[in-house]
C-alpha cells in the first residue's frame, strides 16, 4: 500500500509541473506573438487526443509479455 501511494503522488507532481511548463511555454508563445493565450477549439481537440493516446500507451506498458 506504501508503494502505491509514493506511485500515485510522484505522478501527481510529474503531472503539475508537466501542466507548468505547458503553461509557461503558451505564455511564451503569446508574448513573443503578441497575442492573447487563449487555445482555439481545435488546438484544444489536439491536445486532447495526444493526451489519451500517451495515457493509452503508458496503460499498455507491460502487456508485450
Amino acid at each position: 500500500m506504501e508503494n502505491k501511494g509514493k506511485t500515485l503522488f510522484l505522478g501527481a507532481l510529474i503531472g503539475a509541473c508537466t501542466g507548468l511548463i505547458a503553461a509557461m511555454l503558451l505564455n511564451r508563445r503569446a508574448e513573443r506573438e503578441e497575442t492573447s493565450t487563449a487555445i482555439t477549439t481545435g488546438d484544444g481537440m489536439k491536445i486532447g487526443v495526444l493526451v489519451f493516446g500517451l495515457l493509452r500507451a503508458i496503460a499498455s506498458l507491460g502487456d508485450d509479455k
